[in-house]
């Protein structure tokens, strides 16, 4: 069931409102960058996605394929989301940080599915071998 959530990053510069079905899964990742950040994920379409501040506050960060706009605050450093455009998920998404939910369960999030991505070796469909730590 898609429910709709607010989000924000630490000094709440950054805001957002996302419809999420956390039914439909979480994702958490092994690349270099989820990996050191403990990113945890859903992927929404764009029109699931708005933003309720000013884009100023927002900085981007992009590496590898520039196929991902990595976002975060300017002030705190937190990263709220990310977008871009991978044709084999289904085209343009956002990733929400479920981290940065202010309205979300801790106990709805733990029953949340995950999904493991090995993002390291480019395996992206399959979970790496070792996910504990993710």
């Amino acid at each position: 069931m898609k429910l709709t959530y607010k989000g924000s990053c630490h000094c709440g510069n950054i805001r957002y409102e996302a419809d999420i079905d956390l039914d439909a899964g979480t994702g958490k990742c092994n690349c270099s960058i989820c990996w050191k950040r403990r990113y945890w994920g859903a992927v929404v379409k764009p029109d699931a996605f708005r933003l309720q501040c000013d884009e100023a506050n927002i900085a981007d960060y992009q590496f590898g394929s520039d196929s991902v706009h990595h976002r975060f605050c300017r002030t705190c450093g937190v990263a709220a989301f990310g977008h871009g455009y991978i044709e084999e998920i289904g085209g343009a998404y956002y990733s929400v940080n479920l981290a940065c939910l202010d309205d979300l369960d801790p106990a709805v999030l733990a029953e949340a599915p995950v999904q493991y991505m090995d993002g390291r070796n480019n395996n992206w469909f399959h979970a790496p071998a070792e996910t504990r730590h993710l």
